[in-house]
């Protein structure tokens, strides 16, 4: 390289020497040279999103929490940076808060999902230790807050989709089916969500197949005794209840185990469960919740979800719904049954019939 540049410094001497003084020699520019094609511009790598997926409470035999994670690894499945870890938080509620500060504290997650009517609550202070942290929760409501997205069922409808099943089957000629008009209801604890949709909504399904129908509300205390659940499905069947709602976390199984036994019927919230206890079981009405937390994690990663708001999903939106389509509804109910609730059901999706949630938060 150097003996290049002296031989272009000697040659230009040698130029000037035979040049004229007074005479400028014109410079023979020749056609441009052509400009260097730039080369394309590296593609930026994604910056990794982190997603730190809370449950408050354990995944199995949680049909909303298998949800929730089966959503998250759906969204997350499409995406290289993205990844996500999932926390149990256990039964004790009062741990939730520490357990979720720990979470933001590791300065791991770009986002904390999670879903409980609790949560947003939990949430708050997080949210106030961690400000550039945000948090998308399904299944509650909290609006206006800038670091939060929240998505709300409108259980009223889904709990009146097998309360008005449950009084059909009541009053039928099902063989489980006894000369009471009761029905029941078995759950974990109650919560405002609960008390102002879940119980209303199944009692007012129960009324509209017949105003005689009664239920027998029973509280377990926790989301977890198969045992005791069992002893208050046992003693709910000897006053006479033949369908029970079980909405008892992992102590549903006491519940359908002790109804299998006696031959009555199990109405099931949140996903499809048929299979579970085939013809004890004989209504699910769903939640879409895996289908929520696919598109709001695809959201929140695009950075299209708009933080404060807080959505309240219903019937004839498609994310509420009864399961009438699978084959071991149509063996465990009968023809008659089955009719009258094609027709309310028609009606609830086309829009025609449906009911406002109550405010509660």
């Amino acid at each position: 390289m150097r003996k290049h540049y002296r031989l272009l410094i000697i040659t230009a001497l040698a130029f000037c020497l035979f040049v004229p003084f007074g005479y400028a020699a014109k410079e023979d520019k020749g056609p441009e040279p052509a400009e260097p094609a730039e080369e394309d511009a590296p593609v930026k790598a994604a910056e990794p999103y982190d997603i730190g997926v809370f449950i408050p409470g354990v995944v199995a035999g949680s049909p909303l929490y298998e949800l929730l994670v089966a959503g998250v690894e759906k969204a997350a499945a499409e995406y290289d940076h993205v990844g996500f870890k999932v926390i149990e938080g256990g039964f004790n509620q009062a741990g939730w808060e520490e357990k979720v500060m720990s979470m933001a504290a590791t300065g791991e997650y770009e986002l904390i999902l999670t879903s409980n009517g609790a949560m947003p609550w939990v949430c708050i202070p997080v949210a106030e230790a961690f400000p550039d942290l945000k948090f998308l929760i399904v299944d509650a409501i909290l609006p206006d807050h800038p670091q939060m997205a929240t998505v709300l069922y409108n259980q009223v409808e889904q709990a009146f989709f097998v309360g008005y099943l449950g009084g059909l089957i009541t009053r039928s000629n099902m063989s489980g089916a006894t000369p009471d008009l009761k029905v029941g209801m078995i759950v974990g604890q109650q919560y405002p969500a609960m008390d102002r949709m879940i119980v209303p909504g199944f009692e007012k399904g129960a009324k509209a197949a017949d105003a005689a129908v009664t239920n027998d509300f029973r509280v377990l205390g926790n989301w977890y005794d198969a045992n005791k659940a069992a002893e208050l499905a046992n003693s709910m069947m000897d006053a006479g209840v033949d369908v029970i709602l079980t909405v008892a976390g992992g102590a549903n199984q006491g519940v359908i185990k002790a109804v299998q036994e006696r031959g009555r019927y199990v109405l099931y919230l949140d996903d499809d469960n048929y299979a579970l206890a085939p013809g004890t079981i004989v209504g699910c009405a769903v939640l879409k919740q895996e289908r929520v937390v696919y598109e709001k994690v695809k959201e929140a990663v695009e950075g299209t979800l708009t933080w404060g708001e807080a959505v309240i999903l219903n019937t004839r939106d498609g994310y509420v719904d009864f399961v009438d389509s699978n084959p071991l509804y149509e063996q465990a109910v009968s023809e008659d049954v089955r009719a009258e609730m094609a027709v309310m059901l028609e009606d609830m999706r086309g829009g025609r019939v449906s009911f406002d949630v109550p405010k509660f938060w």
